[in-house]
């Protein structure tokens, strides 16, 4: 059985494959171990810590990520993950492991950041005025 989910956080999209096979994950089509920096390796493993190493043995997590930074991205595919994992196992005590958890493993983060407007160097911030 193949599922497909995705993940979001700000402009980072994370596709994502889970089937059947022996624990194989590839963001990228490289192997995660090789996704750098170390912290964002963690982030999008967590689903796996959860879930316990044994479910990781028996499926294989194929992951497409684009946009944002490495952060978003880390986040993004951490969710995508989850919600596979989830989708394909159809294990309830699972999704509330990961709600109980952090709620954003199963639920996007719908936060954007705000455009800039004019009058000022960002998107509240104004210029300084001098009446002196």
């Amino acid at each position: 059985m193949v599922t497909n989910t995705s993940g979001k956080k700000k402009t980072a999209v994370a596709r994502v494959t889970v089937r059947e096979g022996e624990g194989r994950v590839r963001i990228n089509s490289q192997p995660v171990e090789l996704v750098e920096p170390a912290s964002s390796r963690l982030k999008m493993l967590e689903p796996f810590r959860i879930a316990g190493d044994e479910l990781r043995d028996g499926i294989d997590v194929e992951v497409h990520v684009e946009g944002g930074g490495v952060s978003g991205q880390a986040n993004a595919v951490r969710t995508a993950i989850a919600r596979g994992i989830v989708q394909h196992t159809n294990d309830a005590e699972l999704r509330d492991a990961y709600m109980e958890f952090d709620r954003s493993l199963l639920v996007n983060d719908v936060r954007q950041s705000e455009p800039k407007k004019w009058g000022g160097p960002g998107a509240r911030a104004r210029y300084q005025k001098s009446y002196r």
